[in-house]
């Protein structure tokens, strides 16, 4: 039997601990910044690079909006001189049998960015809002 890729469309995202449904997941990237160094008793008269600091970009999450639930903007408004409330996400790509077989944890995430629907009157599809996350570390795990 051949392996196939997963498809996209089945995962589930754990908030604080509640499963909650969302349409859309994006930012799971990680990148490490380059180092560029040369001393100058050097021979090669370029430099050499090396691996620096890892960077986590933001990670989006869409969903339908639901009658009075308000979530994200509760979250966005714990946000405070240097504080603000810091929760742990793990958003799961599941197989058919519902299991997870890729998991992203980010730790520490707190958001910095709320975007309500995008409001048309001839419009005929489900009103999408979205938080944008930071947060301070990004692990992926098999299985």
């Amino acid at each position: 039997m051949a392996d196939y890729p997963l498809p996209v469309f089945h995962f589930q995202v754990q908030w604080g601990g509640t499963n909650l449904g969302f349409a859309e997941v994006s930012g799971l990237n990680i990148e490490v910044q380059m180092i560029e160094y040369r001393d100058g008793l050097s021979p090669v008269y370029s430099s050499i690079k090396m691996p620096g600091i890892p960077k986590y970009g933001n990670i989006t999450l869409k969903r339908g909006v639901l009658p009075a639930d308000n979530e994200f903007y509760d979250w966005l408004n714990t946000t405070k001189l240097n504080k603000v409330e810091r929760r742990d996400l793990t958003i799961s790509l599941m197989n058919e049998n519902h299991e997870p077989v890729m998991t992203w944890k980010a730790v520490s995430a707190f958001p910095v960015k709320v975007e309500g629907p995008g409001l048309k009157a001839t419009g005929n599809e489900v009103a999408i809002e979205s938080i944008e996350i930071a947060h301070e570390g990004l692990t992926i795990e098999n299985g």
